[in-house]
């Protein structure tokens, strides 16, 4: 993988979690996403703006773009239906193993082929994400409807990078960014007028300004992504660049062991070296 591409990648790995913790600490995740999709569409249509990208070329590409939404909405609701149900340490590491989805999509459907060393990085650093977050006790096979849910997440997030990395062929990352996100808008809006129908809610106005609170995560979610479409713009292969971002693996559980006080540190180093091994034979080999 180009070096520069690897850098952009782990860029956006490590802004990955700190926007996630941001976005936690609201106590209504469907008014956060909802901030944070208006937050990040506003912010890719002022970038259209200011680059002058050909709006118009996402017409020759509008499958792409509703695959990218698909994948979108998969994951997003697929992943809130397991955290309801599941334990996080138990099946966020099947929901963060797109990569295998990814290869196993891309040889099968795509025609795509793997060298065995990239094979064994992408095999390296999911085994160790997987490592990283898994507590004994938690039995996933024992529920087998939060395990299906579970992996439509991951399905989904290989949908929606497989559909992105076939975008950035024809149009700008700004363009691609401003389209999903406006597609998505009134999802998130629907889904949150719909519970705040059937619940007890606060003044109006307090509302709006915990939403206008996800600005700054809002910013720091458009350049994660923004840097990821711009590796595939500049030729990161899907598999090898989805690899790369299990980097934000390790930073994700650093800051949960410095704000929640985790232990296990010795597995946890052991499984963050695997990890890390398996970016560097990614990056190496790709």
């Amino acid at each position: 993988m180009n070096p520069t591409i690897a850098a952009m990648v782990i860029a956006s790995a490590a802004i990955h979690p700190v926007w996630n913790l941001l976005l936690k600490k609201e106590p209504d995740p469907q008014l956060g996403y909802l901030g944070l999709t208006v937050m990040m569409a506003l912010l890719a249509a002022l970038h259209v703006v200011v680059s002058g990208a050909d709006i118009a070329a996402a017409g020759a590409v509008l499958p792409l773009i509703f695959l990218s939404w698909c994948g979108q909405i998969l994951y997003g609701t697929c992943l809130t239906a397991t955290l309801m149900r599941g334990d996080l340490s138990a099946y966020y590491p099947i929901i963060r193993a797109s990569p295998v989805f990814i290869v196993i999509v891309g040889v099968s459907l795509l025609g795509y082929s793997y060298s065995w060393a990239v094979l064994a990085g992408i095999a390296m650093a999911v085994a160790g994400g997987f490592l990283l977050l898994y507590r004994r006790g938690t039995h996933f096979l024992a529920d087998p409807a939060t395990l299906g849910f579970a992996l439509l997440a991951m399905s989904g997030t290989g949908i929606y990078s497989i559909a992105d990395s076939q975008l950035m062929r024809t149009i700008e990352p700004e363009v691609q960014l401003m389209c999903v996100e406006a597609l998505l808008l009134p999802v998130y809006l629907v889904l949150y007028l719909r519970r705040r129908a059937h619940t007890r809610q606060p003044d109006p106005r307090a509302a709006l300004v915990r939403a206008s609170m996800f600005v700054i995560p809002g910013a720091m979610a458009y350049s994660a992504y923004y840097l990821v479409l711009m590796a595939y713009q500049m030729g990161g292969e899907v598999a090898a660049v989805t690899s790369v971002r299990q980097a934000s693996i390790p930073i994700s559980v650093l800051l949960g062991g410095f704000f929640l006080r985790e232990g296990s540190i010795a597995r946890r180093l052991f499984a963050a070296t695997l990890l890390a091994s398996g970016i560097v034979v990614v990056i190496a080999s790709g």
